[in-house]
């Protein structure tokens, strides 16, 4: 089974997302959550290297979390899944470990 690991930090303050990117399996999914959903808009430096890991795994963002920052989910660059709190548990229960990236 995957590996569900959860990104909280801004990618433009720490490199847990580069390293989680660096660890993440086939198959495993990535969720972007809390300050870390900035990098799952379309219109950043990120989206690049987003859509290369898209290609092996699976991305999501917060749909709440890109909210309660202003941001717009239709904003969220392709390839990246938009999941509400009800998703969030599904990845989760649909993973056979959950990796949290602090």
């Amino acid at each position: 089974m995957s590996t569900l690991h959860t990104v909280n930090k801004s990618p433009f303050e720490r490199a847990n997302l580069q390293s989680c990117l660096g660890h993440a399996q086939d198959g495993d999914c990535v969720l972007l959550m809390e300050d870390a959903v900035v990098a799952a808009m379309a219109a950043t430096a990120l989206a690049p290297k987003l859509a290369d890991a898209a290609q092996s795994v699976k991305i999501f963002v917060l749909g709440p979390d890109l909210k309660a920052r202003g941001l717009d989910p239709a904003g969220v660059a392709d390839g990246i899944g938009v999941v509400d709190y009800d998703g969030f548990v599904d990845l989760a229960a649909e993973s056979s470990a959950v990796h949290a990236w602090l």
